[in-house]
């Protein structure tokens, strides 16, 4: 297709959607028009006093019913969105749990942890090792003995021979 035949085509399609937006303009303005007709009659105001207090106990009472209508369809509203936002919920939890997401390993100190969890305005320090207790170690004998075994070469020359295992059995007995 020229570039020609595009603009030609082009140039048509903008002329009739131009033709278009003016006769729905047009249409909305007649739409109006009525509208005002039916809903507003021209305003007549009543030459006595009384006849003006009536006027306005008639107008008033449109504008209440206006108002408890607008009062309506404003709960129902609110009560329609507040089921669908229940239907939205009901829905994703039914397609299944959410999605995690990934993770990354942080390095934090406990300190800048319980910062971060507790805000700056606490300051806490965090001393593990002040906390523990002191514990003394109790040594048993036996692991005493165990560890003080000394040179082995020096076992086995004693259990050699038929001394060592006489010696071996009157230990245990």
């Amino acid at each position: 297709m020229s570039s020609s035949r595009k603009h030609h085509l082009k140039s048509v399609m903008l002329s009739i959607a131009k033709g278009l937006l003016e006769a729905e303009a047009k249409e909305r303005e007649e739409e109006r028009v009525r509208y005002m007709a039916e809903n507003c009659p021209p305003l007549s105001l009543p030459r006595s006093m009384q006849e003006l207090q009536e006027f306005l106990r008639q107008l008033h009472q449109k504008i209440d019913t206006v108002d408890e209508q607008r009062y309506d369809l404003e709960t129902k509203v609110k009560k329609c969105d507040n089921e669908i936002e229940d239907l939205k919920i009901k829905v994703q939890d039914l397609k299944g749990k959410f999605k995690k997401p990934a993770l990354r390993k942080v390095r934090m100190s406990a300190d800048a942890m319980l910062q971060a969890l507790l805000g700056s305005k606490h300051k806490v320090n965090l001393d593990l090792r002040a906390n523990l207790k002191q514990v003394k170690k109790e040594v048993k004998e036996e692991d005493k003995e165990l560890r003080d075994v000394g040179d082995w070469r020096k076992n086995i020359e004693d259990k050699a021979g038929m001394d060592g295992r006489k010696k071996m059995f009157e230990a245990e007995a």
